[in-house]
């Protein structure tokens, strides 16, 4: 089993180009295939975040009131250019909410998980932390290069607060 991870947050259509899509979102992707282009040593796995038709009823959606990864739909499916790589990957986690609780037990035995993705802001720092609360002595690591968050300056301060938690900021100025 390869010693490394990479955990592939919520790369869905709708935090690209759709509903919640971003400048800095579509400008990181080329950095993201070419990344997973090249693992030849790592294990794959991905995040999607799945919400269903009552979503705007949620406490996420009373907060958040914009439909987004409505399982089924075209906007919640993982983007076209990293479909090649999801034949690859080790599991896809549909999770409810920003963070997964089942992540810790799937990535365990690895000594390094890294992270990339959306929302760094949002999803990724979630994740982030629940492993390294899940798993303190686990390096983890975050590729700012193949992270995007909701605005340029909200990235840089979810980066910067993971930096304090001791998870491994890669490929960024802080």
């Amino acid at each position: 089993m390869p010693n490394k991870c990479i955990v592939i947050v919520d790369m869905q259509n709708d935090f690209i180009d759709g509903a919640l899509g971003t400048k800095e979102a579509q400008e990181m992707l080329p950095n993201l295939v070419e990344k997973l282009g090249a693992v030849k040593d790592a294990d794959l796995i991905f995040t999607q975040d799945t919400h269903h038709k009552d979503y705007l009823s949620t406490q996420e959606g009373k907060n958040l009131p914009v439909e987004h990864c409505i399982e089924g739909e075209k906007g919640w499916e993982i983007c076209s250019a990293l479909q090649p790589h999801l034949d690859k990957a080790k599991a896809v986690i549909k999770k409810p909410a920003f963070g997964s609780m089942e992540l810790p037990a799937l990535v365990k035995e690895y000594d390094e998980v890294e992270l990339v993705g959306l929302c760094t802001d949002i999803c990724v720092i979630s994740n982030a932390m629940i492993l390294k609360a899940a798993s303190p002595e686990q390096k983890i690591a975050i590729d700012a290069s193949c992270c995007a968050g909701v605005t340029p300056e909200s990235h840089l301060g979810a980066l910067e607060a993971m930096k304090m938690c001791q998870i491994e900021i890669r490929n960024v100025e802080l």
